[in-house]
């Protein structure tokens, strides 16, 4: 118990301190990074509680494809951070009025919980005894929580076609594919039949006949 309880808070401290540097640091890489050591204390926070699915869901999914894709983003493409940073004292009062107000109804939300602050009680086992805990995830949304899984995995769809298709800018004069007009090309389309004669080629965009430049000496 006092062994859990230290891993506990030394993963919870870790945890708040990297996400604080990720606010607080002004280079994004560095930023970003931090994010990264942030995903894996959370992670260590979910094996504490039993819950090694979603502890290997987060480093797997967040740290090896959303912070390294921040990363590759951050690194690539030539953002001027100092200009998007130049608003942050103008706009500094409405964030801590927002923040004080939402960290005011945590506050609330805990004394009328009546839950003390300190080392609570072990948690009991989140999964059956009998079956592990991503055999019981599995059970629990694919049963019960079917519907409410796939509307979230249709939502989350529709905002990624939604996102590609604001984003998406067609740059002119580039060839592109379009698949109806090549399934709907025949042999009369795909072949041009000309008649030469001597000393003469054919140009493919006219198809008219030409004649062949004399030599010059």
């Amino acid at each position: 118990m006092a062994l859990t309880a230290v891993f506990f808070y030394l993963f919870a401290a870790l945890a708040i301190a990297s996400a604080t540097m990720v606010i607080v640091t002004k280079n994004p890489v560095h930023a970003v990074l931090f994010l990264i050591l942030t995903f894996f204390n959370a992670a260590g926070l979910f094996i504490l509680l039993g819950a090694e699915f979603l502890a290997m869901t987060l480093v797997i999914v967040y740290v090896g494809a959303v912070a390294v894709l921040f990363l590759f983003v951050v690194m690539m493409l030539d953002v001027d951070f100092a200009e998007l940073k130049a608003g942050f004292i103008k706009n500094a009062p409405a964030g801590l009025l927002v923040g004080g107000i939402v960290l005011a109804e945590l506050v609330l939300l805990f004394l009328a919980r009546g839950v003390a602050v300190g080392l609570a009680k072990a948690p009991g086992a989140p999964t059956p005894t009998a079956v592990s805990n991503t055999e019981a995830l599995g059970q629990i949304l694919y049963t019960k929580y079917v519907y409410f899984f796939q509307g979230a995995g249709l939502v989350l769809l529709v905002a990624m076609i939604g996102a590609i298709v604001l984003t998406l800018r067609h740059k002119p004069g580039v060839k592109r594919q379009v698949v109806a007009d090549q399934v709907a090309r025949g042999p009369k389309t795909a072949v041009e039949m000309v008649k030469l004669g001597s000393g003469q080629y054919a140009v493919p965009e006219a198809g008219a006949p030409k004649k062949v430049p004399e030599a010059v000496d």
